[in-house]
């Protein structure tokens, strides 16, 4: 259960280790951008802490990182054809940011710090919770983003025909804004109570 918490809460990737921050600014325009970028790398993230996990008495120290990456980059190319396949609209909303999570620092992370040296179970705890603290964050971050720049939510009319909509939260800066607020809002209840 620790290892499970500790992604979501303790150890967030977005608002509490920074990690990640291409495609969360990148595709955080629209609540369901965020939602499709976090699961799909919530997805490559649980899978290759497992394989990891299970090979990780069997894969040379010399050739860990490389063995790695492959391991991701397999992963990543499933759910990449599983999008276009399933849901080509929001693969092509997400764009090149899907072929890019093979790179993303959370999941090379967590293989390295975590899925390297622990056992199965406790690595799928690890994965599926740094997924779901990602994917809530980046959801998070789109929700705001979209409600604030387009006055919809999912794609559904929130504010009216009257909203007067706040388009710079819509811009690569409002990423920054809306970001840089949360992880304020983050911290200050971290320490107000005293989570650290």
């Amino acid at each position: 259960m620790k290892e499970l918490t500790k992604g979501v809460f303790k150890e967030n990737p977005t608002f509490r280790l920074v990690l990640g921050m291409c495609p969360t600014l990148a595709v955080t325009t629209l609540a369901i951008n965020g939602l499709g970028m976090g699961l799909s790398t919530a997805a490559v993230l649980i899978a290759s802490n497992v394989v990891i996990s299970l090979l990780r008495k069997f894969i040379p120290d010399k050739i860990r990182i490389p063995a790695f990456i492959i391991i991701i980059a397999t992963f990543v190319t499933i759910v990449d054809m599983v999008l276009n396949a399933y849901a080509p609209a929001l693969h092509s909303q997400l764009g090149i940011f899907v072929p890019l999570i093979v790179v993303n620092c959370i999941i090379l992370g967590r293989a390295e710090a975590f899925a390297s040296k622990s056992p199965v179970i406790d690595s799928i705890a690890d994965g599926l919770g740094m997924g779901i603290g990602f994917t809530v964050s980046l959801t998070v971050i789109g929700a705001i983003r979209e409600l604030l720049a387009a006055g919809t939510l999912f794609g559904a009319n929130i504010m009216g025909a009257a909203y007067e909509p706040f388009q710079i939260i819509g811009t690569p800066p409002g990423g920054f804004i809306v970001l840089g607020l949360l992880m304020a809002l983050v911290n200050v209840v971290f320490k107000k109570f005293r989570l650290e």
